[in-house]
């Protein structure tokens, strides 16, 4: 079967996802002293940090990429499945646009003991994210083991979900030291799944049923 150009633009989540392992994996190259199991990833691409530039051209699909996945995801679903499914479509990729937009707008320091507005903004943004990507998870599960055909949708969700709270509660828990390490595992599951949303467009999974109000 012949596929659309919204289900093309699925590739676009595994194309983001690549990108930013290759962020992760390169940039720290040119962040002299940078210790990977100890600092964070966003310090690769804080405002000061001289990995900036290096960042911003191997992980230039990262932000973009995802973007675009998401976004064809949620014209996709439209009058599609149940509401749950729908609301945590919508949900993940709203939240998606506003990371993307204030990590944009407010760029992190890296420079030990700066306080400053965009420094103080990041933070609060990110308290909001991660209960919102959290939310639209565990609306996608309720969803998916509704219908059969989402089952699969469903337990990668419960798969990602449970890295994700394993991740934050360690990152909490662990030595300092290993921070860096709990806090990929939480990065890497929220934009693999993303990354999996996109497969799951591109693949059709979402075509071929009629509309579902429920």
């Amino acid at each position: 079967m012949k596929k659309t150009l919204i289900q093309w633009f699925g590739l676009f989540g595994i194309a983001s996802l690549l990108s930013y392992i290759a962020g992760m994996i390169f940039a720290p190259s040119a962040y002299p002293g940078y210790d990977w199991m100890s600092r964070h990833v966003v310090d690769l691409y804080a405002r000061d940090a001289p990995s900036f530039a290096l960042w911003n051209q191997v992980a230039a699909l990262y932000a973009i990429g995802g973007l675009v996945c998401v976004s064809m995801l949620a014209v996709a679903i439209q009058g599609k499945w149940n509401k749950p499914i729908r609301y945590g479509i919508y949900l993940f990729a709203a939240t998606t646009w506003i990371s993307s937009i204030g990590h944009l707008l407010f760029r992190f320091s890296g420079a030990e003991g700066a306080i400053v507005f965009p420094d103080v903004a990041q933070g609060i943004l990110d308290v909001i994210v991660m209960p919102s990507i959290i939310t639209s998870m565990i609306l996608l599960m309720v969803g998916g083991y509704r219908q059969k055909r989402f089952v699969s949708l469903a337990k990668c969700t419960t798969i990602v979900l449970a890295l994700i709270i394993i991740g934050v509660i360690s990152m909490v828990i662990a030595p300092a030291e290993y921070s860096g390490i709990f806090e990929r595992v939480v990065l890497v599951s929220v934009v693999g799944f993303g990354a999996f949303l996109g497969l799951f467009l591109f693949m059709g999974k979402l075509d071929n049923d009629r509309s579902i109000t429920g």
